[in-house]
């Protein structure tokens, strides 16, 4: 591997669609081995814009903005970091002679629920929950016939739990309002939606996959804790049977590689006995994966940006830990903190403050890491430093 000198003649240049927290964290990974970073998002300033060489604010769901912006930066490599994205234009751009990381062809299966869990369930057999898809209220109603009460309704394309209900009952009503939330929640014009059936789980983990130069690599699973669909702390390692842990392995293994390319993939599996069920994959690091923070030798945004650039990795995990957020609290524009020192005080911590130029009550603002000899330690210690942190009202 050959990497250029940044904005010299001949960089190495990473163009990163998509510049909130997690696109932040991977920015510094690639500016650490020497690569040009230029970060695009929907709007100014976001956390990457901050740390990049240079820095673009476009509709990222436009099919020709983002092909002329690829056009005109030239990148090396485009590495798609979030969901609202052309993804069309991947494709063609891919065709084009550029490398999408980890694939055009991935990106677009993975950004639409639709199509990743047609991809696990019925083309390679892997144990889901069971679903129906539908684009009407009328056919809502079918779908939650057909999958059962409790079952959860969320947009095909969507993150973070936005638009995502769950129905505890067939009522009329319930399902109206789920309906429209999933609508006004999808991350683009789409009114397609998934019905998943309930599954009684004992927990769910992050399986985060590595493919790389020298084949597949799994690190130690994360379990979290979700409220409305977005993640709230998450540990690392999380205890598993060894049945249960060779299921998530096997089953991680056999998505990412239909997906295929390089880098990190944040697989979500829910996790019964030693059954594995498979909800979702990101082909990219994963928002419950800021714990490597704290846990890991190689973060999975470091994970990511070797993989893609083709080189070695190591999974080995360090230290337990864990991670735990902090929340805005009120809609705030260029806000403030406080609590910082206290929050630093509690032992084995650190924080990262993601800088985003507006708050909201419940938009994740930064997050709390901890490590300590074993997870539940570490689980009070990232919870305490998160409470110390207040998101005021800036000057």
């Amino acid at each position: 591997m050959r990497i250029g000198t940044p904005l010299g003649p001949d960089p190495t240049r990473v163009l990163l669609l998509g510049s909130g927290e997690l696109g932040k964290e991977v920015a510094i990974a690639f500016q650490r081995l020497g690569v040009e970073v230029v970060a695009v998002d929907r709007y100014p300033h976001a956390p990457a814009h901050q740390v990049a060489h240079r820095w673009h604010a476009i509709d990222m769901t436009d099919h020709v903005t983002l092909a002329t912006l690829v056009e005109q930066e030239a990148p090396d490599l485009v590495v798609p970091e979030i969901e609202a994205i052309a993804t069309d234009a991947l494709l063609g751009i891919e065709a084009g002679g550029t490398t999408v990381v980890p694939t055009a062809r991935a990106t677009k299966l993975t950004m639409d629920r639709e199509g990743i869990r047609r991809l696990a369930a019925e083309e390679l057999g892997v144990p889901t929950s069971p679903y129906g898809f539908a684009d009407t209220l009328d056919e809502v109603r079918d779908a939650v016939a057909q999958v059962g009460v409790p079952c959860v309704l969320k947009p095909v394309m969507s993150s973070s739990g936005k638009g995502q209900s769950v129905l505890k009952s067939a009522d009329s009503a319930e399902i109206d309002a789920a309906w429209e939330h999933a609508r006004t929640g999808a991350r683009v014009a789409n009114p397609r939606v998934i019905v998943e059936g309930f599954v009684d789980f004992d927990y769910e983990i992050t399986q985060l996959t590595v493919r790389h130069a020298g084949g597949t690599a799994f690190c130690e699973p994360i379990g979290h804790r979700q409220e409305n669909g977005d993640y709230v702390e998450s540990w690392q390692p999380q205890p598993m049977s060894d049945a249960a842990r060779a299921a998530a392995q096997d089953v991680s293994a056999r998505v990412t590689d239909a997906l295929g390319g390089w880098g990190v993939f944040g697989v979500e599996l829910f996790v019964r006995g030693d059954e594995v069920l498979f909800s979702e994959v990101s082909p990219r690091p994963h928002d419950t994966g800021l714990v490597t923070i704290a846990t890991q030798r190689l973060t999975e945004f470091e994970l990511h940006a070797r993989a893609v650039l083709g080189l070695p990795v190591d999974t080995a995990l360090r230290s337990p830990g864990a991670s735990a957020v902090v929340y805005g609290g009120a809609d705030l524009t260029a806000p403030a903190y406080e609590g910082v020192a206290e929050a630093l005080a509690v032992p084995e911590t650190d924080l990262r403050l993601f800088g985003k130029p507006t708050a909201g009550a419940r938009r994740r603002m930064g997050v709390a890491v901890a490590g300590a000899g074993d997870v539940g330690t570490a689980r009070a210690r990232a919870t305490e430093a998160a409470g110390h942190v207040r998101v005021v009202p800036g000057a």
